[in-house]
């Protein structure tokens, strides 16, 4: 029985999807502070090396001695969606924020993500959006524009004009991870999360080896920035974005995204400073707006979103 794109039926079921998507969304924004935090101290390649090492040996018991191993084409599989989305997203939202992108800028760009998303579903799985849903993510993206521009013209550190387009390639690393993903059976969620962080471990270690970049700094900040980055940026933030897309599905997924730059928006202001304006807060209002209609169950008698269920079983 095909499962649609909406809230799960049933009042318990959909408690826990609105409190995920919750968790989700200040998960993933304490990624963009944490980067910024230990990145004061410590080479981006530094930072993402020491986060990524004891994730990997934590996890890999989940993927190399459970009951369902994965091999062959579905560990490779697994191996490419853990590059495009921890290693190649991560590393250019570090790039950025080093190069002098706010963490509320870097936000804006990846927020884009959700129209990219709902844009190539029809191309690449063969579903679309619905109406509805492409106004909410309209809606969306305008909220997200309006909560951030005004740290972007308010910035006064000498960013080059090319820094702003890293975050956009890291933001398509991550689409790309997400349709990889959705075109094949995945693993077991520890098992998927175990893969990629010992892909990204490897590509990490590699690089900080390379650049002369391995050793961490003994400061209290750096280690308890990287801490917070493995807990709420790693299990929290990719461990429910996974989660949510087989509760919830893409277009809705993608949507809890743009909350996330009015949310990070609001901790730059508080922990660094970063401007809050006016047009912050209605920009936030428009996300808020956003997520009711893409989220919002449609009346009898109207078209019905695309069934969940035909955006996995495309290969």
């Amino acid at each position: 029985m095909s499962r649609q794109i909406g809230i799960p039926t049933g009042r318990r079921t959909a408690v826990v999807s609105v409190l995920a998507g919750a968790a989700f969304v200040l998960c993933w924004s304490s990624g963009f502070i944490g980067a910024k935090i230990s990145g004061e101290d410590a080479a981006v390649t530094t930072v993402l090396m020491w986060r990524f090492l004891p994730l990997a040996l934590l996890l890999a018991p989940a993927w190399l001695l459970g009951s369902r191993r994965v091999r062959g084409p579905d560990l490779r599989r697994q191996v490419i969606v853990g590059v495009l989305s921890q290693s190649g997203y991560l590393l250019t939202v570090y790039w950025a924020i080093g190069l002098g992108v706010s963490t509320g800028t870097t936000a804006l760009v990846d927020g884009v993500q959700p129209l990219v998303a709902a844009a190539l579903a029809g191309p690449l799985l063969g579903a679309a959006a619905s109406g509805r849903q492409w106004i909410g993510l309209l809606i969306g993206a305008l909220g997200v524009a309006l909560a951030t521009v005004a740290d972007a013209t308010a910035t006064t550190a000498t960013t080059p004009a090319w820094a702003y387009l890293v975050p956009l390639v890291g933001m398509m690393s991550l689409v790309a991870a997400t349709f990889v993903d959705r075109r094949a059976q995945r693993p077991a969620p520890f098992s998927a999360l175990g893969i990629h962080c010992a892909t990204s471990a490897v590509v990490f270690t590699v690089g900080a080896v390379a650049t002369g970049t391995a050793v961490p700094p003994t400061t209290l900040d750096f280690w308890a920035a990287t801490a917070g980055l493995v807990v709420f940026a790693t299990f929290g933030g990719y461990g429910l974005y996974w989660y949510l897309l087989d509760r919830v599905g893409v277009t809705r997924v993608n949507a809890l995204m743009f909350l996330v730059p009015p949310v990070t928006t609001v901790w730059g202001a508080l922990l660094f400073g970063e401007p809050f304006t006016a047009l912050t807060a209605i920009g936030l209002a428009l996300t808020f707006v956003a997520i009711t209609v893409v989220t919002m169950r449609p009346r009898a008698g109207t078209r019905r979103d695309i069934p969940e269920s035909s955006l996995a079983s495309v290969s």
